[in-house]
């Protein structure tokens, strides 16, 4: 059975993923830190993710999509302070540098949960998968926290 699937590990067809304590994720060379969302009120029609992504790998890997079923879509955004005005503007992707830490967190790059089905609600967490260009698909757990701002891991 190994001897088939060793063909597929190394076509990157299946990911090498877990679930770790502290709430982190691994996936290959990546580690997915702290996974959280705000919670939001009853016809709020979008929330917010922030996470960290560490690249322990020699290659940069890229962020391509997110997806959730708690929303129609995830989008990438960049928040920037320019002339005391604060700007938010999509973006295509995330780029994941070898051998450093991308943070998802309030005021930079985030990823916005658009037409959510339901309210976030404190306490509890929603599915949360991310597709990378290397390192493939893993499902993290959003955790709903009403505090403002935790530190990435």
């Amino acid at each position: 059975m190994l001897k088939r699937l060793m063909p597929l590990l190394a076509a990157g067809v299946l990911s090498i993923c877990s679930a770790s304590p502290g709430n982190q994720y691994e996936l290959g060379s990546l580690r997915i830190g702290h996974p959280w969302s705000r919670p939001t009120v009853a016809g709020m029609p979008m929330g917010v993710a922030y996470l960290s992504i560490t690249n322990n790998g020699r290659t940069d890997d890229v962020l391509l999509a997110a997806s959730s079923p708690v929303a129609a879509r995830v989008e990438f955004h960049q928040t920037t302070l320019t002339d005391g005005m604060a700007r938010m503007r999509p973006l295509a992707e995330i780029v994941v540098p070898a051998g450093a830490t991308v943070k998802v967190e309030p005021g930079g790059i985030h990823l916005m949960l658009v037409d959510l089905r339901a309210p976030l609600e404190a306490g509890k967490s929603v599915p949360l998968e991310l597709q990378f260009r290397h390192a493939g698909r893993i499902t993290v757990q959003l955790s709903i926290e009403s505090q403002d701002a935790p530190p990435a891991m």
